[in-house]
């Protein structure tokens, strides 16, 4: 079991930071929901085909209904809104604003469990959100001059918001036994919700299959693979067989790789602010997690 984990966190480590560069390159020609939907429909199918066929037993009524919901909260809520994000803001940036969701995990772990966080949690909390605030750069929030979308970086920290409310509510969703089918049932719930985004937002409309770079359907294809196939699926089984606590351990990796493969691929900027503001981010998310085992009951409790 340690050594599956230890491959699955490699997995999510190395794949997922790379990932915000495929999903920057897929968006530059294909619409964001479209592309983020056919990203989960292909590896959906597969994986709950491949299941059944294996003899798994069919998914309940609640038990779709559960993945559903998770698959909205990670894939729509999450992951598309991170690719509609990303045709504004750098690959890294991005990055760097969802690795905040394991703080709002924590938050989520404290309200739900009715226990009161210490004093460092919260002065991690104040300090992650402080490093947003560097990034982001004071002349954008007084309108002069911004340096990043100030809508794009909104998107992007609600996505962290609902991704960590996702992967709270399912490690006790009612899912099947089986992680690779209930992966799957989470990906088309998902899909289904990322292409009804798509024709509410108009993408289709718009979209001509023609256009498609091969640049962006290498990305696509590299996200079908590699971020989906192998990252979501070790990330999900990871939820159900390792501690939260260490799963949420990718926010310190993801952002540094996609910070170095955007400055080199992309040529995305790296500077003091950026360097200064990811130590910061990176940094709070560390000192929560070290002190969330220390969580202390409120004593009005």
């Amino acid at each position: 079991m340690k050594i599956r984990i230890a491959v699955a966190m490699l997995a999510i480590y190395l794949v997922w930071g790379s990932t915000y560069l495929a999903i920057r390159f897929a968006v530059e020609t294909i619409p964001p929901f479209i592309m983020a939907g056919t990203r989960y429909l292909i590896p959906g199918l597969l994986l709950v085909v491949w299941r059944r066929l294996a003899g798994d037993p069919a998914p309940t009524r609640r038990q779709w209904i559960a993945g559903i919901i998770v698959g909205l909260f990670l894939l729509l809520g999450g992951n598309g809104l991170v690719s509609w994000a990303e045709q504004r803001v750098d690959s890294g940036v991005a990055a760097l604003i969802i690795g905040t969701s394991p703080i709002w995990m924590v938050v989520f772990d404290a309200v739900l469990s009715r226990i009161k966080p210490r004093w460092q949690v919260i002065v991690g909390l104040v300090t992650g959100f402080g490093g947003i605030l560097l990034l982001i750069g004071p002349e954008s929030l007084f309108g002069q001059h911004p340096r990043y979308d100030l809508l794009g970086i909104g998107i992007l920290m609600l996505a962290a918001l609902l991704w960590a409310i996702g992967s709270i509510y399912s490690r006790d969703a009612n899912l099947p036994r089986s992680p690779l089918l209930g992966t799957g049932m989470e990906m088309l719930g998902g899909s289904a919700g990322l292409y009804l985004a798509s024709l509410v937002t108009g993408e289709w409309k718009t979209f001509n299959a023609a256009a498609v770079s091969q640049h962006s359907l290498l990305g696509l294809l590299y996200l079908i693979v590699l971020g989906t196939l192998v990252g979501f699926v070790a990330y999900t089984w990871l939820l159900r067989n390792a501690p939260i606590s260490l799963v949420s351990t990718y926010a310190y990796v993801n952002p540094l790789v996609a910070i170095l493969l955007g400055n080199w691929l992309a040529q995305e900027s790296l500077n003091w602010e950026v360097g200064l503001a990811a130590a910061i981010i990176i940094g709070s998310v560390v000192l929560i997690n070290s002190f969330k085992r220390k969580l202390v009951r409120s004593p009005t409790e």
